[in-house]
């Protein structure tokens, strides 16, 4: 009888280590996925953005054939060749503006916003995030890692002009990296950040698209999507929150959405507003979807920012 009870107890564990190791097994398997689907550069992104979804027009890219750039690098601090497009102004300033793009994109699809701020009379600086474009990487940093790499390059401008006045622009991904960057120790040149579009974090943003991408829950796929990104990234999407960095912010922020933005939606914009304690304002640009402010009403776009910066910055 107990050699019968042994064996049921010896079954049962055999049994029992079998479950948790394919439950890893899956686990590894389903983190492993979703961390491919969003933030491995080298995986298709049409689950999530559509294989017919339609693609900007454009005669001429502003950067690319007309603005006069140079490229310019830097190395990151954990030693990745990053890239940027400089373009210095015909007119003298030392208003340089730092135009980051938003996800899986690069920096000169930020043509008509680096354009408009040469525009004005400035300087503009935009950079490759890691793992587009021509920087190094084989992850998408959604801004976490960014907001280091963009603290080097206000250091390059800071190399070249000591009395630089900086201007951090970025949209959607682009914005959450410089609503990161507002929480760090920022250099005094920087004057004013200007977000569009950006999420309150990467967990939220990530659950909210789990939602409408594939109706599932945030548990237990953030977990185990959190878990492989530590592991092949070497960041927690955990602590990717641009909610927590405004918290800490000390310049001034200029805040626009569209109301009609159902990527990063539109309930976003207020609690990233209200998470900085700071001089700020905001902007709604009615009717623009996901990162289409600009192109939905670029009169009121460029007349805010104009009005916004020139409050933060001293120019001829």
């Amino acid at each position: 009888m107990k050699n019968k009870i042994r064996i049921t107890k010896k079954k049962a564990f055999i049994i029992g280590f079998v479950c948790i190791i394919l439950l890893l097994v899956a686990g590894a398997a389903v983190g492993n996925y979703f961390y491919n689907l969003a933030l491995n550069p080298a995986v298709s992104k049409d689950m999530i953005f559509g294989e017919d979804e339609e693609t900007e027009k454009q005669e001429v890219n502003w950067i690319t054939e007309q603005s006069g750039y140079t490229d310019q690098f830097i190395t990151s601090e954990d030693g990745l060749k990053l890239h940027a497009y400089e373009i210095t102004n015909t007119k003298k300033s030392d208003v340089w503006v730092l135009v980051v793009h938003g996800y899986t994109g690069q920096g000169s699809d930020q043509y008509g916003y680096a354009k408009g701020f040469y525009d004005m009379g400035y300087n503009v600086l935009v950079p490759d995030l890691r793992g587009h474009g021509l920087s190094d990487g084989d992850y998408i940093g959604m801004g976490w890692d960014d907001r280091l790499d963009i603290m080097k390059w206000t250091d390059y401008i800071i190399a070249k002009d000591s009395e630089a006045q900086i201007v951090l622009h970025g949209v959607s991904m682009g914005g959450a990296t410089v609503m990161m960057v507002a929480g760090e120790q920022l250099p005094s040149n920087v004057k004013c950040i200007i977000e569009d579009s950006g999420y309150t974090s990467v967990w939220s943003e990530f659950s909210y698209q789990l939602d409408a991408l594939f109706n599932l829950p945030a548990f237990p796929v953030m977990q185990l999507a959190n878990l492989a990104t530590k592991v092949r990234a070497g960041y927690w999407i955990s602590d990717a929150s641009a909610i927590d960095q405004l918290a800490r912010a000390t310049r001034p922020m200029l805040f626009i959405h569209g109301d009609n933005d159902d990527f990063v939606p539109f309930f976003m914009l207020d609690q990233v507003y209200n998470a900085a304690n700071v001089e700020k304002e905001k902007l709604v640009i009615e009717g623009a979807a996901h990162a289409k402010a600009l192109e939905t009403n670029p009169e009121i776009y460029w007349k805010t920012i104009d009005r916004f910066v020139t409050q933060y910055v001293k120019t001829p």
